[in-house]
């Protein structure tokens, strides 16, 4: 499997992991009321269930750009960069314009 897809797939269980810990958070401490919603819903597996797949997506999208950001500063660290660029004087020859008519 490709080193992306691994990190892609790592990051996606992170993520789901940490929304079903934020959605059991959530309810325990009753935030907007929604454990009382939630328990006198007929539908109330449905509703923890779209709550805690739409929380992971949003986790699992942060997890993975959190990873590839470290991984960028950690080959930035590695490499001596990140620090202030140095600008580089460069020579353009110019030609002389026709006037236009």
């Amino acid at each position: 499997m490709p080193r992306v897809v691994r990190l892609y797939v790592k990051s996606a269980l992170t993520g789901f992991a940490a929304a079903g810990a934020f959605v059991a958070l959530v309810l325990w401490l009753n935030v907007a009321n929604l454990w009382h919603l939630v328990s006198t819903s007929d539908v109330a597996i449905m509703a923890v269930a779209v709550f805690w797949v739409l929380n992971g997506i949003v986790f699992s999208g942060v997890q993975f750009a959190w990873a590839i950001t470290a991984m960028a500063a950690r080959q930035d660290s590695n490499t001596g960069g990140g620090g202030p660029r140095q600008a580089v004087p460069v020579l353009v020859a110019a030609q002389k314009r026709k006037p236009d008519r």
